[in-house]
């Protein structure tokens, strides 16, 4: 009966192991998994043990059983402190490894001795073979270790229990509670001589806990939630919750972060109204809802970027909490800042220096339209009363959405303007300031102004100007005595053939020339020349211009009898 009963429990041990690697885990706990190898491994001592039927079987047996009482007990030690994030010494963690593996091997030498037992009886019990012995000299020993690794747990459970800090207290309790009642179990057996004992059993619930626990204790360990290079990163702060908002783990960075974390219940909600609970909550909910992962915020004088991931500790698993990756960004700030003002401060010289230089360029430019004017008798005034209708006439188009101008293309012909007749300055004084009408070879040489003014907008702009007002500039310069019909110059281009920009131009140029007095007629009456430009749209004009230009008239008129 007992032989059957280790049998199932071997089973039972071997599925556990089956289990658990089918898990994919993405980060692997040695001590755990050392833990889980050894029990069927121990298990598979105590049936066997009930099968042999000489003393030396007997023998070989207990040095396979005697692996839990040695190696898984030392594990289980140092599988709690790596969980209680209590560091120790290479050295002393290799120490403690030779003195285990030096006691197991010593037992394995007295096989054939009687230093360990002096005497060895086998007892068919109907149920299985039962062993009875009589220590030896060397039986001491054990004693002595299972005393020691038994204070040195006691230690680790009371100083787990006043210390303050981030683990799970139900993995705790499971380790304290194996060990414990494993180790009072040994003793009652080993002094009460039973034939059989029940810490298989024990051995194999504390598998099904272990194994059921994997996931929760995963979650609680920080390193297994991190990279090994990020676990190693001394400048970064790490805290884990669930999906649920409840408190994981941390590594200790964190609390210089944050330091309310370190007062933080495991397996809570995050204590709200804190900051800690501020800052997790609402970047896991901005992360839920729109994908935000990251948060700055000040600790004192330090500044400080709070990132956010999902993690998982199965390679092909479901989600199963947060993970925030807290770091110093005060030094970052601090360049940052420093750039920002330093390209604020460029970008305010810069513009300055281009308002000065668009300055002198208008300057320049008015300079040559007003040299111009002052050759021409029959045009004084013209450059500015020009300029300043082209305002009216695109304001109108922008409100009638004839022809939709956008902001900057509105701005480039306003300041384009006064550029229409700079190519003047190349005609001789008895053509330019002719009374009387021109004679056909002197209209031809009065006519070649707008090709020359296009030419003086590039030698003016070009390479100092923006691109998109030298384009605007030089068409408006060189396009604006074309006619919609085709009959102007200087190429004949035909309707839309002609740039927007100087056919709003044309009708600008047109109507101040005819209400405006000149030394060889009268200024025409509002009315006449309102009566020749709607007479003009379609031939001269553009006609899409009819609207726009009834549309400002009144404001044309009221803008020449003011000045």
């Amino acid at each position: 009966m007992a032989t059957i009963f280790f049998k199932l429990l071997l089973a039972v041990a071997i599925f556990v192991v089956i289990y658990m690697a089918h898990k994919n885990y993405e980060n692997i706990d040695i001590n755990y998994w050392t833990i889980v190898v050894l029990i069927p491994i121990v298990i598979l001592g105590y049936w066997l043990k009930t099968t042999v039927t000489t003393t030396e079987g007997a023998m070989i047996c207990f040095s396979i059983i005697y692996l839990d009482s040695t190696v898984m007990l030392i594990v289980m030690l140092f599988s709690m402190l790596r969980f209680l994030r209590i560091q120790i010494k290479t050295w002393v963690k290799t120490l403690a490894y030779i003195i285990t593996f030096g006691h197991t091997y010593m037992f394995w030498e007295c096989i054939h001795n009687d230093w360990y037992y002096t005497s060895m009886t086998l007892v068919d019990t109907g149920q299985g073979i039962a062993t009875k012995m009589t220590g030896g000299p060397l039986k001491i020993v054990h004693w002595i270790y299972l005393a020691v690794v038994l204070c040195a747990i006691v230690v680790t459970l009371i100083y787990a229990l006043i210390r303050r800090g981030t683990y799970s207290r139900r993995t705790l309790l499971l380790y304290a509670g194996v060990t414990v009642i494993g180790l009072v179990m040994y003793g009652a057996e080993s002094t009460l001589d039973v034939d059989f004992s029940s810490l298989p059993l024990l051995y194999v619930v504390a598998d099904l806990l272990i194994a059921f626990n994997y996931d929760h204790a995963h979650t609680h360990d920080i390193a297994c939630l991190i990279s090994e290079q990020q676990k190693y990163h001394g400048s970064r702060g790490y805290i884990a919750i669930d999906m649920e908002g409840r408190f994981l783990s941390c590594n200790t960075k964190a609390y210089e972060f944050l330091p309310e974390v370190e007062n933080q219940i495991v397996d809570a909600k995050l204590k709200q109204g804190t900051k800690l609970a501020s800052i997790l909550n609402e970047l896991a909910a901005a992360y839920k809802k729109d994908g935000t992962n990251k948060k700055d915020f000040f600790v004192d004088e330090m500044a400080c970027r709070c990132e956010i991931s999902e993690f998982t500790i199965r390679k092909d698993g479901k989600m199963q909490g947060y993970l925030f990756d807290i770091r110093d960004v005060t030094e970052e700030k601090k360049v940052f800042k420093v750039m920002k003002d330093y390209n604020e401060t460029l970008n305010e010289e810069v513009l300055k220096k281009t308002e000065n230089i668009k300055g002198i360029q208008e300057r320049v430019v008015l300079g040559l339209a007003n040299m111009v004017e002052n050759r021409d008798s029959n045009t004084g005034g013209h450059v500015k009363r020009t300029s300043d209708i082209i305002k009216i006439i695109v304001d109108e188009m922008e409100k009638q959405g004839v022809y939709s101008l956008d902001e900057q293309m509105a701005e480039d012909i306003v300041r384009a303007a006064p550029m229409h007749d700079l190519g003047k300055i190349t005609i001789e004084n008895n053509i330019l300031n002719k009374p009387a009408r021109l004679t056909k070879e002197e209209f031809e040489i009065m006519k070649t102004h707008s090709a020359k003014s296009g030419e003086f907008v590039n030698i003016i702009l070009k390479d100092v100007e923006e691109k998109h007002f030298v384009d605007v500039a030089f068409n408006v310069a060189r396009y604006h005595h074309e006619r919609w019909d085709g009959k102007g110059y200087p190429e004949n281009l035909v309707g839309e053939m002609i740039p927007l920009e100087a056919r709003i131009m044309s009708i600008a140029d047109v109507y101040d020339a005819l209400v405006s007095k000149r030394c060889y007629k009268e200024a025409m009456s509002f009315e006449k020349a309102a009566e020749i430009m709607t007479e003009g749209m379609g031939s001269q004009f553009d006609p899409n211009m009819l609207s726009v230009f009834l549309g400002c008239r009144e404001k044309l008129e009221a803008y020449y009898k003011e000045n």
